[in-house]
């Protein structure tokens, strides 16, 4: 997810923001509020345990905002801010259909999309290392594809290589060409009795070969999914080891990631978390399913990666900051590339937000079948913003209008009027 979602036929609230899905879709709880002032991992955050008093700052405006989001549809949502006034925390609205206990200050949520960037930071990393070229042939370390020899490493994390989409796409006369079974669209019951299936990234990648490609490689802009899988075998193939032990000695170890996990086919979330639904229709008769546990490997390194929202703070803060990459790599993978969404281009596995004050943020949200999670930082990643929500999901992303609302009010609380950075980040 991101400030908009976009699937380049104008159907500007899909691709971008849920990130899974380039299909033409159809488009209350619990309203106490949890805040958490300043306490980052401490043991009240990291149980969902909510104080009933904040020590230190209170912010109406950002406990108002989450209020609303929870208004608007949601379930449940945690929020944490750190900016010039130091680090808030705070959750509103309910853990669970039905409950009363708020959601977890420092749940795990399925990040969806969010994956991308931690996938693109590991290629990058590779990259620094001397073992990958950002301007080589793709096809060069993966024989047997039938890739593209024109298709470099930059283009698959800038989605420039043109790639079928394996989990579907829409073309711009509306045509809709449907790959394997997403939650969204059509095969959404489909989906729901196939939600424990485990794909191997390779038969994704080769149902995405069997297509027709978008366009000549270079020479347009097009969110893929099999962009990042085909990342994940780049990564894979060029150190010989498991994308998640990579992302373990290069991220995760380095930065304490601690809460985040690389859960390949598994379909286990570790505690505290919220619950996430599916709302579908069977014999005429609409249903509500806990989708909290589902095999992730559909998605696989498009959007399978689970976390919290004080480890994509560390993240995404880290990596602005430049502790991740060198400089020159960090300006690569923030500089924008057109993506026809207004006020949102792509850099290198990033998007390149102008908010609505003027100013720039660097984003990549994400979405995962009744979770979504939010990743915001500035272009020095001196302040940031992060939030994972829960929802009842369905085929027709019916929440995605209230969740593209609640990113434009959060980040026109948290952003705008303060920042009028360049989109490249110094240092």
């Amino acid at each position: 997810m991101t400030h908009a979602l976009s699937d380049h036929d104008g159907n500007a609230l899909r691709t971008a923001a849920y990130g899974v899905v380039p299909l033409r879709t159809a488009a209350g709880g619990h309203h106490e509020i949890a805040e958490a002032p300043g306490a980052a991992g401490a043991p009240a955050a990291d149980s969902g345990a909510a104080p009933e008093t904040a020590a230190g700052q209170s912010r109406p405006e950002l406990r108002k905002a989450i209020e609303e989001i929870v208004e608007s549809g949601f379930v449940g949502v945690s929020l944490r801010v750190h900016d010039e006034r130091g680090e808030w925390a705070g959750s509103a609205g309910a853990a669970e259909l039905g409950g009363t206990a708020k959601p977890p200050i420092n749940g795990h949520v399925r990040i969806g999309s969010s994956t991308k960037t931690f996938t693109a930071t590991l290629v990058l990393r590779l990259v620094a290392e001397g073992r990958l070229g950002l301007d080589v042939p793709a096809a060069d370390h993966l024989p047997g594809f039938g890739l593209d020899r024109r298709i470099t490493v930059r283009m698959l994390l800038q989605h420039t290589s043109g790639v079928f989409n394996f989990s579907g796409e829409v073309y711009d006369d509306g045509t809709v060409v449907p790959g394997i079974p997403i939650p969204y669209g059509t095969t959404g019951k489909e989906w729901v009795g196939n939600r424990f299936k485990a794909y191997r990234p390779q038969e994704l990648v080769e149902l995405a070969l069997s297509k027709p490609a978008r366009f000549e490689p270079g020479t347009g802009w097009s969110y893929s999914n099999t962009n990042y899988v085909l990342a994940r075998l780049l990564v894979e193939r060029v150190t010989g080891r498991p994308l998640a032990e990579e992302m373990r000695r290069l991220i995760l170890g380095p930065l304490g990631l601690s809460g985040t996990v690389v859960p390949d086919a598994s379909p286990e979330i570790p505690a505290p978390h919220a619950r996430a639904y599916y709302r579908y229709e069977e014999a005429g008769e609409r249903k509500t399913i806990d989708v909290t546990r589902q095999n992730p490997s559909w998605i696989s390194t498009g959007g399978d990666m689970i976390s919290t929202t004080q480890d994509l703070h560390t993240f995404i803060s880290a990596l602005l900051g430049g502790r991740l990459l060198p400089a020159p790599l960090l300006a690569e993978m923030c500089t924008p590339y057109p993506t026809g969404i207004p006020n949102m281009d792509y850099g290198l596995g990033v998007f390149v937000v102008t908010t609505d004050g003027g100013g720039t943020v660097i984003s990549h949200n994400g979405a995962a079948v009744g979770h979504a999670a939010l990743m915001y930082g500035t272009p020095d990643g001196g302040k940031t913003l992060t939030a994972a929500l829960s929802c009842v999901d369905d085929a027709g992303l019916s929440i995605a209008a209230a969740f593209q609302k609640a990113q434009r009010r959060l980040l026109n609380e948290v952003f705008c009027g303060g920042q009028a950075d360049p989109a490249q980040p110094t240092g």
